[in-house]
């Protein structure tokens, strides 16, 4: 990898070679490849340099709101749903290292993986290009979602904003429909939510739990959008 790497240009910082194949590198290429680190260190710093600027943002901006709000806040920024999106946004899942199962499962679309790398990133960049650079990045990635307070509530409980949605609309309560693959050692699930008995939207994740609460966000965004306000279903969906 070269200072010229696509990822960086589209992040504009400035990360070492070896650090950013690091934090590319997801654990089951390193576990096929035997003797290379993965990226789970340095996506528990970034977890760390990231919950500290959005903190400092939110307390600096809003200076009218209390604690609990600025911890709603705060919890939906950082959330595996929110960096999952801002992976999206930067193209990040192509540039990813990862092994054999995760390219046929189709690891490089899946939310937890991403969420991960994000963090991962956001480390690397805090080690070679120090904390101001990587303060910086946290604020320019978040940007984006910030357009959007409607979602705060929403991804912090998905699936309560979405049953409030639907039982507004008449629509009774959403249904999700959870199949996993792999082994047991490191499962994957994906989840259909279903509202008034038509699929909505799909979400995917390591846990039962984190897949809902993905397909239920992805319900929420579409059902109150402009175009589908009333929280019902898409037609023919």
């Amino acid at each position: 990898m070269s200072e010229t790497h696509p990822l960086l240009a589209a992040i504009g910082v400035e990360i070492g070679p070896e650090l950013l194949e690091l934090a590319l590198t997801h654990r089951s290429y390193a576990y096929e490849n035997s003797g290379v680190k993965h990226n789970e260190r340095l996506e528990f710093l970034g977890d760390s340099v990231l919950g500290q600027a959005v903190t400092v943002m939110l307390y600096r901006e809003y200076p009218d709101l209390d604690e609990g709000e600025l911890a709603k806040r705060r919890a939906s920024l950082v959330s595996s749903v929110a960096l999952a999106e801002v992976a999206h946004n930067i193209g990040l899942g192509a540039h990813l290292r990862l092994g054999r199962g995760e390219e046929l499962t189709g690891g490089r679309e899946k939310g937890s993986i991403l969420a991960d790398a994000v963090e991962a990133i956001i480390g690397a960049t805090y080690l070679s290009a120090g904390p101001d650079a990587a303060t910086e990045l946290v604020l320019r990635l978040i940007e984006p979602l910030k357009a959007e307070p409607g979602r705060f509530g929403a991804a912090m409980d998905p699936k309560t904003s979405l049953q409030e949605l639907t039982t507004r609309a008449g629509h009774g309560l959403p249904q999700y429909e959870v199949t996993d693959t792999g082994p047991d050692h490191d499962k994957h699930f994906t989840a259909v939510v279903r509202v008034g008995g038509d699929p909505v939207a799909t979400g995917e994740g390591s846990s039962k739990k984190q897949a809902e609460m993905q397909a239920a966000l992805a319900a929420w965004a579409l059902l109150s959008s402009p175009t589908d306000g009333d929280g019902a279903p898409p037609a023919g969906g």
